[in-house]
This record gives C-alpha cells, structure tokens and sequence, in this order.
C-alpha cells in the first residue's frame, strides 16, 4: 500500500503526484470508501462508478475557484476523499458528522448543497452566468448520471446553455449503457483527435473563414458543418448533443486515467458549452457491487468481504412499505384496472412484487415524477384506477402538476407516499417534512396517514374506492399493531379515532406519531395525570364533530406531527378552532421546527427535536 490518500488534503495536493501513482490512489479511494460504507451503510456502487472521473477532474481542475457540480451527489464520495474530508469520513451520515451528500455548509468545494436528481446543468449554467457577468475566469463542470439525464429540467438545462453559448462542461456518467456504448479504437483515435487544441484552432479560424465569404458565407458552413456532423456521428452517437448547441466527445472509458486525463485537458482549453461521454460501471472495483449495484446503491451496514447485510437486532415487524407491497398486489388481483406507477424507485416504494405479477399494469416512468403525476391523470381519465408510489421528498418536484392536473381535473389518482416524515441518515433533501403542509392546500384532495400496517392497507382499499384525489402518507418504519383489530373504528372519509380516554388533557396524533402518543398517555398516567389520545387519521377533511366536542371539554390539547409544524396539521386544526370562533382553549403543537432537519439515524433525530414519548410527556407535563 503506497499510502497517497493519507497525503491528500486538498486538490493542490493530488496536482504533486506523477500519473503514475493516479491508479494506486484510484485504488485506495475505494477501499477507503467500501470501509467505511461496509460500518456506516450509504450509496456505495454510485460512487464507486465514479472514482477515476472524479480523480482527473480534480488532477486537472483547480478547485475551489473551478466549480464542480455534482447531480443527486450520491456519486460524490471520491470528491468528499480529495477535498480535505479524510480525517471525518468515518463519521459519514452520522448526526453532526459528514453528510452523505455534497453540501454547501460543509465544504467550499461544494458549490450547492444537493440530493435531488437533474439539478447540476441548471445551476451550473447559473454559475457560469454569474461569473461571465463579473468578468472572471474559472471553469464550471456539471456531472450528471444518464438516468438523471432523463428527466425534464437536464433537457430544459441543456436546451438553454446551448443557446446562451457559455463556457460550460456537461460530463455524463453512463453507468448503464442506455445511451451507447464505447465503439473502440476508433472512437478514442477520434477523440484524439477532436479535442487537440491545434485541431480545434484550425476548426475556429476555418469557421471564420468560410463565414466571410460574400453571400455565401453562411450558407457554405452549414453546409460544411452538416457534413461534418453526419461524418462523426457514422462514429460517435452525439448528434443529439451537438444539435442543442454543444461540442460532443465521447464516448470515453470512465475508467481509464490515461485517456480521461489528455481528453479534458484538451477539452479544458475550449471556451464553449461541451458534452463529454463518460462511459463508467457501477460498483467498479468491488465485486458483489458490480454483480448486485441495485442493491449496492444505498445499502445498511454489510460484512465487506462477503458483501452480505450485517444483520441487525430488531422487532423484525413489517414496515409499512411491506405492508403497502403486500395489499398493492391483492388489490391488483381483484381490480383489472389497478394500475402502479413509480418514477425509478420500484424496490424502494415496494412496487416490485406488482411489476413482476402485473407487467401490463405497471409503468416505471424514470426520474420524471412531473410527469409521473400528469401520466397518471391521463390514466385516470381513460379509466384506470393509478396508484402512483412515491418518496414524499420527490413528490414536491410534481407540485404544480398535482394542482394543475389532478386537483383541478377533480381525478381520482392515489398517491403513496413512502419516506413521509424524518427519513434518518439521508438528511435535509430526503426527509419527507413538507407533504402535510404542501397537499393539504389542495381542493378536493383527501389527505391521510395511518398509525399501522392495518390501516395503510385499509386506507389503500378505501382511496380507489372513493374516486377522489387522494394522499397516503407514511414512514420508513415499523407498521407494528398496538390497537387490536377488533377495537379499532371503521374506516370513514374524514372520521377520527379515539384510542384513550383520560378527561386532564388531550392528544391529537398523526400517523407515525400515534404510537407515541399511546406511550406518552402511559407516562402520564404514571404522574396521575389522565391523556385521551385521538388518532386523526385525516389531515384533510378534519373531522370537524370530534374537534368541536375536544372544544366543549375545554381540555388543553396538544397536537403530535411528523412533519413541519408551520403550515401543518396542527395549523389546520387551529384555522378550524379560528374558523369556527371557538376561543379559550389552549392548542399547543408539537412537530418539527421552521428549519432543514440535518442527516442522523431517525431514532437520533426525534431525540433531539423533543419527540420521543419520554420528551414529550415532559414538555406536556411542563405546560399544564
């Protein structure tokens, strides 16, 4: 072991090796990187992908003055290894440790914080603007994988940058061939090459030339240049590219440090908006990520030299995802116009089982959730019954299509939204902390969240059979049944549940939070103090009889949310108490603050913001 790594501080420092030792510190990124990912769990394959590409473009570029702007940033690992951040990796997605993304807050060598896919081409243009206006010198670069490449906002990014003509790298990771492949020998001699600094001087001065021509300047170049285009592109398939304005190059082995290295040095010196085709392998350099990226794309702890899951001490109950895997197919079974829709998270939303049992029906639109939510409008209007499976952070990219083209249409789409609440160690462009306050602004939308596996499953019956809008959310957690079967009140549209009678005070819970709001009834009871603890259900329609009867108690009322307390539930229960001129009742909300919930395991984070049952009996106890 050359030990390099430890050397490394900064990009200035990586400039002092010989190309030579280039592989060898390659080499002990990924070992660093399987190290502690095997102890800490993160997305592994994605940046194991990435590793040499991210070596030359530090080798060549001189950050923090050139920017580097990583898409989704789970891809981001190797550059985290080069810009200073060794000494803290160990604590990576811990709470107050390293996040498991770029982030602005953390290091000058990220120019954006970021955790959500097609972004970098946007901003990078933005930057790019900004420094042509100040009259700087500095190099941008966007890095974006082809699944992000797929998306609305990378295509508006590239239609705009080739039109405004900046100075701009778009480097594309092709982890999974969808666009091409490397076509050999050839291809590389080309890129040779098209990216020479003398050959693409010539190419300038040869523009300018047949341009000058009298009358037939123009005409003569587009002729020369349509020639030109069609000749490469017998070789190289950026015609695509080269058409919305950039210079195309590639494809290129992403993993080779002594091609990569000469081509963007030649690229580097070009002053125009560039395409580069990095062709990489997810998992690279690590065996069972290679044969499994899938399930090496976020991964728990796991034994390194077998590449198994560490097992880990648990209830071993469902989660709610399972619970939502298991019901999606039943209902399919009995529906034939069931249809499932997820937008390139089909594992994560636990659509898989569907997809396999149903392919006709099941439609995995990529990372395109606007037009996930438009899709399934258009299946609902045709007939069909759309389930659409979604993270709750992603949703809010659909947010004016969920007004514009469901609400409005008054549709009858159900949406899943798994991840609702704090996600843990993903951090603040992951958890799903908005959807209360975002959807229940929608007309005519039914907006609902179930305390266990049970209810999900019921509400899930119940959405397709209302033929409203409707949103279901839930946690990435435990679905286990505290309140049995037989106990437990039917399911009606905007109908509450009391669960607990005590007449000192109430607890209104959503969701995820009812359970411990069971717990905090117990600690109380403990203090001779007597909870009744209501399982809302609803976010939207209240269920304006049992607040008015909460009101005529005259009890005070504390309201349990995993979510935003600003603009969430327990806001809307005080607009009804506002709405409805009842007065002299005290209403005290307990979620989550007007801030961005850092990265840390969920259990750690709801310590922190005072809502374990233990903090909260405390802090009730504290106000009566």
């Amino acid at each position: 072991m050359a030990d390099l790594l430890k050397n490394i501080s900064s990009p200035r420092d990586l400039k002092k090796l010989d190309l030579d030792k280039l592989n060898l510190l390659a080499g002990e990124i990924r070992e660093k990187m399987i190290d502690v990912t095997s102890r800490k769990g993160g997305h592994l394959a994605a940046s194991l992908g990435t590793v040499e590409l991210t070596v030359a473009l530090h080798y060549l570029l001189d950050s923090p003055k050139d920017k580097i702007v990583w898409d989704v940033g789970h891809q981001s690992y190797a550059h985290k290894l080069l810009t200073g951040r060794l000494k803290n990796f160990d604590t990576l997605r811990e709470l107050g440790g390293l996040s498991g993304f770029p982030r602005a807050k953390e290091s000058e060598h990220d120019p954006f914080t970021c955790g959500h896919s097609a972004t970098s081409i946007s901003s990078a243009l933005g930057l790019a603007a900004a420094r042509d206006l100040k009259g700087e010198e500095n190099k941008i670069v966007a890095v974006i994988g082809d699944a992000s490449l797929s998306t609305g906002l990378a295509f508006e990014g590239l239609n705009n940058a080739g039109h405004m003509r900046k100075d701009l790298i778009v480097v594309l990771n092709d982890n999974e061939h969808s666009i091409s492949k490397p076509v050999g020998a050839m291809s590389r001699y080309l890129n040779r090459v098209i990216t020479n600094p003398l050959y693409n001087k010539v190419r300038q001065e040869s523009e300018k030339i047949i341009k000058s021509i009298p009358k037939l300047g123009n005409a003569t170049y587009n002729t020369v240049r349509k020639f030109q285009e069609g000749l490469k592109n017998l070789i190289v398939p950026g015609i695509l590219f080269e058409e919305l304005g950039f210079r195309y190059f590639g494809p290129i082995d992403g993993h080779n440090i002594e091609q990569l290295i000469p081509v963007f040095k030649n690229i580097l010196t070009l002053k125009e908006p560039v395409f580069v085709h990095v062709i990489t392998k997810k998992g690279k350099g690590y065996k069972f990520a290679e044969e499994d990226p899938v399930r090496f794309h976020g991964v728990t702890s796991f034994n390194k030299d077998t590449g198994k899951a560490t097992s880990h001490a648990g209830s071993g109950d469902k989660t709610f995802t399972d619970h939502f895997e298991d019901k999606i197919v039943k209902m399919g079974k009995k529906d034939d116009r069931l249809v499932a829709i997820t937008a390139a998270m089909p594992h994560g939303t636990g659509l898989q089982k569907f997809a396999e049992t149903f392919p006709e029906r099941f439609y995995d639109v990529g990372i395109t959730e606007p037009h996930a939510v438009t899709f399934s409008a258009g299946l609902a209007k045709g007939g069909m019954h759309p389930v659409v499976a979604i993270y709750s952070t992603f949703l809010q990219r659909s947010y004016d299509q969920l007004i514009h083209d469901v609400a409005l249409q008054e549709l009858p789409v159900v949406f899943c939204l798994d991840r609702a609440g704090l996600v843990g160690k993903d951090g603040p462009t992951h958890h799903g902390v908005f959807d209360i306050a975002y959807l229940r602004s929608l007309p005519g939308f039914i907006v609902m969240a179930p305390k266990d596996g049970r209810e999900l499953e019921a509400m899930m019956e119940k959405a397709v059979e209302w033929q409203r809008p409707v949103a279901i959310r839930y946690p990435r957690a435990s679905a286990a049944q505290r309140v049995s079967a037989s106990s437990c009140a039917p399911l009606e549209v905007g109908k509450a549940e009391p669960l607990r009678k005590g007449n000192d005070l109430v607890i209104l819970a959503l969701g995820s939070m009812v359970n411990a709001a069971l717990d905090v009834g117990s600690v109380l009871s403990r203090k001779v103090v007597e909870a009744a603890v209501i399982n809302a259900r609803f976010v939207k329609p209240l269920d304006g009889k049992v607040l008015e009867e909460i009101a005529l108690k005259g009890k005070p009322v504390f309201i349990l949310e995993e979510g935003v307390a600003s603009g969430g539930f327990g806001s809307a229960v005080m607009e009804f108490f506002e709405r409805e001129n009842i007065k002299d009742i005290k209403v005290r909300c307990l979620g989550l603050p007007d801030e961005f919930i850092e990265h840390g395991a969920r259990e750690e984070l709801l310590r922190k913001y005072h809502m374990t049952p233990d903090e909260l009996a405390a802090i009730i106890t504290s106000e009566l």
